[in-house]
């Protein structure tokens, strides 16, 4: 069993591996924790010690099995607290990962695994990250950024990059919540933003910096 703490690190450095599949350094685990450099030189040693990390000097480190284990754990707890604030308590999906980060560290693995059959087994979260089986297995999707998308195109809106409370308010206001469909009817040549149709035929334009962020599936 191990920390509050600890979970987080070993989540943080799970995901920024994720994203760039190499070594992480220092300086990028202190800005995703939001803490000091020095302190994750700290929790860096304390993991290593546990066989959670391995470190190379000048590299930086990386998770070991042991260590990511932990954290796709942590990762599919947090999802399905998630997904239960988001689906029966009607959290809005802007406010859910607070709540989640609090209750990712419950370890009780008889719990988890009710609440799981509680929600019926969901293989997404309320932002259309995966959620990891029980045996630590992440089904790739098929999902594409709304970005990639050309003009004549068409998809459900079925994930987000972004999860900051801010860009999750701006998709809702403007109606781009999951499950919504859209077709493109331009492309701007010159700042890549994009034109396009929702399916109650309300037309809407999309900054670049909010079509890179939303994920979408393809639909003919």
């Amino acid at each position: 069993m191990y920390s509050f703490t600890e979970e987080n690190y070993l989540k943080a450095i799970y995901k920024l591996q994720e994203q760039s599949g190499e070594f992480i350094n220092t300086n990028a685990i202190a800005l995703s924790i939001q803490t000091k450099a020095a302190s994750v030189t700290d929790m860096i040693k304390k993991l290593s010690d546990k066989k959670l990390l391995e470190y190379e000097k000048y590299k930086g480190v990386q998770l070991t099995e042991a260590g990511k284990k932990v954290a796709i754990e942590t990762v599919r707890k947090h999802r399905l607290w998630e997904t239960f604030l988001h689906n029966k308590l009607s959290f809005s999906w802007d406010a859910v990962h607070d709540i989640a980060e609090q209750l990712e560290h419950i370890h009780s693995q008889e719990l988890i695994d009710k609440l799981e059959e509680f929600l019926g087994f969901p293989t997404h979260d309320p932002h259309g990250d995966p959620i990891p089986s029980r045996n630590g297995i992440i089904k790739e999707s098929d999902f594409v950024l709304l970005s990639t998308l050309q003009k004549g195109e068409k998809g459900i809106i079925s994930g987000v990059v972004n999860h900051s409370t801010l860009f999750l308010k701006h998709l809702e206001k403007n109606k781009l919540v999951l499950g919504k469909r859209l077709s493109i009817s331009d492309v701007s040549e010159f700042d890549q933003s994009i034109k396009a149709v929702l399916e109650e035929k309300e037309k809407i334009q999309l900054s670049y910096e909010v079509v890179r962020n939303i994920l979408v599936k393809k639909t003919n």
